[in-house]
């Protein structure tokens, strides 16, 4: 069942490059569509270099991370109580992090998006393996293994995917 917190993880045969080898939170889903940030795509900006207000607060790694083709002008704060802050940079700026809770926030620029129906024709074609998601998920200091972490966690032969190689002519 997909709701917020739900984890889509990439299968190994994801052709799309905005996905591939991907781990994506789900935010919202409804009737008019599902939204999500990508957790495993850090860039090289620092959240200083955008949002200094927010740099103090900023988990491990404190870059910015690419949340997904979708708008990324498009500033995404995830904290403690998941701030669910989506607006424009601006916006995010401005939180007061007087109010906010205590503990890490993540900044995403942009985010995944599909509309009504799509998100359930890729699920029906295996395009994703659905999963439950931790909070360890969402502020990981090691980004770059949270794919075959979390297919490694669900066990049986869906953990089997997580040592799928890049190339499977390499192997």
């Amino acid at each position: 069942m997909i709701e917020p917190g739900t984890l889509l993880v990439a299968q190994p045969m994801m052709l799309d490059p905005n996905f591939a080898r991907s781990v994506v939170l789900i935010l919202a889903h409804d009737e008019e569509g599902t939204i999500g940030v990508i957790l495993d795509r850090p860039t090289d900006d620092p959240v200083s270099a955008h949002l200094p207000t927010v740099a103090p607060v900023a988990s491990f790694p404190e870059v910015v991370f690419s949340g997904g083709p979708v708008e990324p002008q498009v500033a995404v704060a995830l904290g403690p109580v998941t701030l669910g802050t989506v607006g424009s940079i601006d916006d995010v700026e401005t939180l007061d992090l007087d109010e906010m809770p205590v503990g890490p926030v993540r900044v995403f620029a942009g985010y995944a998006g599909w509309s009504p129906g799509q998100l359930e024709s890729e699920l029906e074609g295996d395009g994703w393996v659905v999963a439950k998601g931790e909070w360890d998920d969402i502020f990981t200091s090691d980004p770059d293994t949270l794919w075959s972490r979390v297919l490694k966690r669900q066990g049986g032969t869906i953990a089997m995917l997580a040592t799928f190689p890049l190339d499977p002519e390499m192997n």
